[in-house]
């Protein structure tokens, strides 16, 4: 009789906690980068204008 070897299922969720956080790095590297010069540069824009 032939032996069936029978491998168990690795686990998913570390897959989706690594795209998780790297979405999140990514987001936080452009999104927030992105508000925080738009905002500086208003600022500035303002600062100017009203000297």
């Amino acid at each position: 009789m032939a032996e069936i070897k029978i491998e168990k299922k690795k686990p998913i969720w570390p897959w989706i906690a690594a795209v998780l956080i790297i979405g999140a790095l990514i987001y936080y590297i452009f999104v927030k980068d992105h508000e925080a010069h738009s905002e500086s540069s208003i600022e500035v824009e303002n600062s100017t204008s009203a000297q």
